[in-house]
């Protein structure tokens, strides 16, 4: 699992810091956030130290009804070595027992506008993407009428030159060569470009080329979900392949399952057009249409048809 600091965080969600600048460093190492409503009223058996601390509205209010000896003890104990930092939604005047823990801790405190639901929504998205299980495949992965295409093959068999036409057709580039896939839940996959990489794609006997400047800025996004497997690999005459389709194959990366083909390479085969067709034939699958079950169904109607006449 990846791990991420707090400033990072503060970046992405445009936070503002109260306190604590120097510990903005303190790595954040759990998806999950806590709202320790029941350690103010007193119980810290079920801590988790080591999540992000939301303050809403409910442990605002019930902060304000607590004396000043119960408000100094319990936020003492909130603040321990794991914990990252502290998030205040609705722009809350942050009390000053905070800033004194923060400030001798080291322990961010952190501030948004927005209101907690809506806050707690944007730190749960950012942390289940930053903090998810991640590897780096090599391929081309685009955006084909709605469906992610992860494009696979050996170097130099065509993955560039198929993105290439297919961003030409209007469809989308994500990522060229290397593809960061991450997991956000078991059964989705996201990927997305390294950041050095992104908008680039390499054409061999040409060289790097900025898709985005080149074509418009319509032809590029930033990740996309990947519904769609497609390996590119030399035809062989002596092999068989799949000629109705009516299963569909998957391949496991990291614990998710994904749809899966493999297109064989030869000789004025259009590759940007198949792989259009493999990822439309993805959509409508998706939709609940089978194209190959749909023809076997028809021609067994049609065979039945016959035999009945024959007899």
């Amino acid at each position: 699992m990846n791990k991420i600091k707090v400033k990072d965080l503060v970046e992405e969600l445009k936070l503002e810091v109260v306190c604590g600048k120097e510990g903005l460093n303190r790595r954040i190492t759990s998806k999950m956030f806590s709202r320790p409503g029941v350690e103010l009223a007193g119980l810290f058996d079920f801590y988790e130290e080591d999540r992000i601390q939301v303050i809403g509205t409910k442990e605002y209010t019930f902060f304000h009804w607590l004396n000043e000896n119960d408000q100094v003890e319990r936020i003492a104990k909130l603040f321990r070595e794991k914990t990252p930092c502290f998030i205040f939604s609705n722009n809350f005047e942050v009390p000053h027992v905070f800033i004194e823990n923060g400030e001798k801790t080291n322990i961010p405190i952190l501030r948004s506008p927005k209101r907690t639901t809506q806050l707690i929504n944007d730190v749960t998205t950012y942390l289940a993407e930053a903090l998810a299980e991640t590897i780096n495949m090599h391929g081309v992965l685009v955006d084909v009428h709605g469906v992610g295409v992860l494009i696979r093959g050996e170097s130099g068999i065509g993955k560039s030159e198929a993105a290439l036409e297919l961003i030409k057709r209007g469809h989308k580039l994500i990522a060229d060569d290397n593809v960061i896939i991450y997991e956000k839940e078991v059964g989705t996959l996201v990927g997305k470009p390294p950041k050095l990489l992104e908008m680039f794609m390499e054409i061999r006997g040409i060289g790097i080329v900025n898709v985005m400047r080149m074509f418009g800025a319509s032809v590029y996004r930033h990740k996309k979900r990947i519904t769609l497997v497609v390996d590119l690999e030399l035809a062989e005459d002596n092999r068989e392949y799949d000629r109705l389709g009516v299963e569909e194959p998957t391949i496991k990366i990291l614990n998710t399952e994904v749809p899966y083909i493999k297109i064989p390479i030869r000789p004025g085969r259009n590759m940007a057009s198949l792989i259009e067709v493999a990822a439309i034939n993805r959509r409508l699958r998706f939709m609940g249409f089978n194209s190959a079950q749909e023809f076997i169904d028809n021609l067994n109607k049609y065979i039945q048809t016959q035999h009945d006449e024959d007899e």
